[in-house]
């Protein structure tokens, strides 16, 4: 009779490192703010500003919705777009593929150039 193998655990150096640690708190976080004023006027200017970002992160994912969907839905209005052709491809294809992605990019550049715009406001951010 022959002995079934036993079976072996294979992990990652990574994750035995990890397990290794146990459950400690990771040492390149801050702390945070302790009682006194100055800690209490810090931690208001930082939850207002995370809150003025996801305001504006709010705003740009209503612009990709708006895209994303405004052109699914413009596409399954106008079925004939698929029919119309420029040059043997038809124009629902160059829609996706000529409008969609330049405003796509210009959304991303609006999103990341109004952020640094709010952390410059608040004092934290580049420049």
């Amino acid at each position: 009779m022959t002995a079934t193998p036993r079976r072996v655990r294979v992990t990652s150096p990574q994750t035995r490192i990890a397990l290794s640690r146990g459950h400690r708190p990771p040492r390149h976080l801050p702390p945070l703010p302790g009682p006194g004023a100055e800690d209490e006027r810090e931690l208001t200017a930082a939850r207002e500003l995370f809150t003025t970002q996801r305001r504006h992160a709010a705003r740009t994912l209503g612009l990709l919705a708006l895209l994303l969907f405004g052109l699914s839905g413009l596409l399954g209005a106008l079925p004939v777009l698929g029919r119309f052709t420029v040059a043997g491809v038809p124009a629902s294809w160059l829609l996706l593929m000529a409008a969609s992605y330049p405003l796509l990019l210009l959304i991303a550049v609006r999103h990341v150039r109004g952020a640094e715009r709010v952390e410059r406001a608040s004092g934290r951010g580049p420049g």
